[in-house]
Parts: C-alpha cells; sequence; structure tokens
C-alpha cells in the first residue's frame, strides 16, 4: 500500500518561494489502477517524482508496504520495487533495446523471445527492434514504447507511468492501452498513470484530480469520471483528448 501523508514540495524561484505540492494526503491500496489527472502545473508530474525519488519533498511522508521511503534514494526505492516512466525518456547509445530490457529485469534472465513478448505489448514489432540501439535514430514515440517495456520487464510492485500516451501513433495508443488493461487484470501490482486521456482514465479504479497543488478530487472511476466527461469538474478537464 502506498501512503502519503501531508506531503509538501516547494521550489525558489530567485527570493520567491513556489508552493508546488500543499499538503497531500493520498492512500492507494495495494492493486490498484490510480489514474492521476488535472490541469498542467497542478502538481501532477512533480508528485510522481516525489513517490520514485527524483525530487526530495520538503515535508510530510511517503510510506510504501509500511516502509518510510520519504529519504530514500531512487536506486533504494527501485530495490524496493517502485518504477517510474519518463515524459521523455533517455536514449543510451551504444545498448541494445535487447540489453537494456535484460538490465531492467533486474538480474533474471531473460530470453530473446521474452523480450520480443514485452515489446509487441507496447505495439512495436519486436524483430525490427530488439536489436537496435536506444539512441537518437529512434522517434520519440518509439523510445517512450520501449521504456514501457523496459518497466514491464521489471516486474515491479509499484508502477508509474508519466503520460504514457505522448508522442504515440493512435494505432500504439489502441495497443498500449490494452496493455494497461491486461497488466491490471493479469499482475497484482499497484498502478500510477498521469493522463488526459479518456481511454486510458477509465482503465481506472480510482481518479484522483490534482490542481494548484492540492487534491481536488479522488475518489472511484464509476464517480468521478461521468464529471470529468460531464465537465461538472472545472480542474482543466478542457485538456483532456478523447483516443479514437
Amino acid at each position: 500500500m502506498l501512503e502519503i501523508k501531508n506531503l509538501c514540495f516547494s521550489a525558489t524561484d530567485g527570493a520567491e518561494k513556489i508552493d508546488i505540492l500543499k499538503n497531500i494526503d493520498l492512500t492507494v491500496k495495494d492493486g490498484t489502477f490510480l489514474v492521476l489527472t488535472g490541469p498542467n502545473g497542478g502538481g501532477k508530474t512533480t508528485l510522481a517524482k516525489a513517490i520514485s525519488g527524483i525530487v526530495q519533498p520538503t515535508g510530510g511522508e511517503i510510506l510504501w508496504n509500511g516502509l518510510d521511503i520519504t529519504n530514500m534514494s531512487i536506486t533504494e526505492r527501485a530495490h524496493n520495487g517502485i518504477s517510474y516512466g519518463f515524459q521523455q525518456p533517455p536514449r543510451f547509445t551504444g545498448m541494445t533495446v535487447k540489453a537494456l530490457l535484460q538490465i531492467a529485469a533486474g538480474g533474471r534472465k531473460l530470453s530473446r523471445l521474452d523480450c520480443c513478448n514485452y515489446l509487441n505489448k507496447v505495439g512495436l514489432c519486436a524483430a525490427d527492434y530488439v536489436d537496435r540501439e536506444v539512441d537518437t535514430s529512434l522517434s520519440g514515440g518509439e523510445v517512450k514504447r520501449i521504456e514501457i517495456a523496459t518497466i514491464l520487464a521489471r516486474g515491479s510492485g509499484l508502477m508509474i507511468f508519466d503520460e504514457p500516451e505522448a508522442g504515440i501513433d493512435l494505432w500504439s495508443f489502441a495497443k498500449l492501452t490494452e496493455t494497461f488493461r491486461e497488466l491490471h487484470k493479469e499482475s497484482d501490482a499497484t498502478i500510477i498513470v498521469i493522463s488526459h486521456q479518456e481511454r486510458i482514465i477509465s482503465l481506472a479504479d480510482e481518479i484522483c484530480v490534482l490542481s494548484g497543488g492540492k487534491i481536488a478530487q479522488h475518489g472511484n472511476r464509476d464517480d468521478i469520471f461521468p464529471k470529468l466527461m460531464a465537465g461538472d469538474i472545472n480542474y482543466g478537464c478542457e485538456y483532456m483528448r478523447k483516443g479514437n
């Protein structure tokens, strides 16, 4: 279970202090598929990065399965089963996709077939990618899908995805939504996805709307989703994009 208690994050711009996260309280039960949505600049990515250890909160606590991870490094959190997918994934010149997937598996031996299966799940033709380098020859969408495949290979207990639909074509987006659906069905992982996409939000068990660094709404999909679709929650829902 993920427990976030009174979490705060502030940054400075010259002499000005900017409060980005403001006393966030959030509990996500094991196996829950949670979508974070809301207006741009509302604090979604900062919250995800605080959970994964990329930024250090300035107040509050983060507990994962009862363990206080607030001050742990990214590596320590990874060892405790937390994975994070960036909006703009890094590239690794000289490293093949197969080698990257093998590293992500954390010592678990992956066959070529295993690697191909992970790539197929994110909408890539495995034969065309498994031996390619993760370099500038790949498009942003291709790198994004490869990164998602590494998170699947990692098999973490907590998987965080920051706008996984960004830069992905419609066919691959359809494949991606199916991947999330099957992942949630077949595993007991806790999944947190930052998204404005209606088709991804509709997969969630719970929806959390962040606005102005605070939780504006949090509840089960059946309660929150109709309000988002009807525009009854005026917290940046104009940014939602329908996937076809």
